[in-house]
């Protein structure tokens, strides 16, 4: 959930993107979040809604800083196997009340950027910055130095 980014942000995502080999594509689908002028179950319940259309039948993966803690390394073995096993994944960034429990219902697993909250446009760079790295790492491509 998230439109309008910060030019950095932006600039950032784009960069880790363009790095990336066609057969290892990132795909960005931001979302408007819902108006703010209701209870935020109902303004949660909303964006679950258009989040799990956007989703489809991809695998979700609910960014949460509650979610299982996860290092570069360990990250890229899940990126590894999902892309054996010709998975399609779609990392879910919730808005600034976070996911519908709907949301994170459906989701294969909840993952942490990190205990700290991150505002949205820099958990957006960190994660292409971390599937980037995940395909460095699966490449023995020299950008991670362990």
């Amino acid at each position: 959930m998230g439109q309008r980014m910060p030019a950095w942000a932006d600039a950032a995502c784009a960069d880790y993107a363009k790095r990336l080999p066609r057969d290892f594509a990132i795909e960005m689908t931001p979302l408007k979040p819902a108006p703010r002028s209701r209870p935020i179950a109902q303004i949660l319940a909303q964006e679950a809604a258009r989040i799990l259309a956007a989703c489809g039948e991809s695998t979700i993966i609910a960014l949460d800083e509650r979610g299982t803690a996860c290092g570069s390394t360990a990250f890229a073995g899940r990126i590894g196997h999902w892309r054996d096993d010709a998975i399609d994944v779609a990392f879910v960034i919730g808005s600034a009340d976070g996911l519908d429990a709907s949301v994170t219902r459906r989701a294969a697993e909840r993952l942490s950027l990190s205990a700290m909250t991150l505002p949205h446009a820099l958990a957006r760079v960190v994660l292409c910055e971390q599937i980037y790295r995940a395909w460095s790492l699966l490449n023995a491509h020299p950008y991670h130095r362990a």
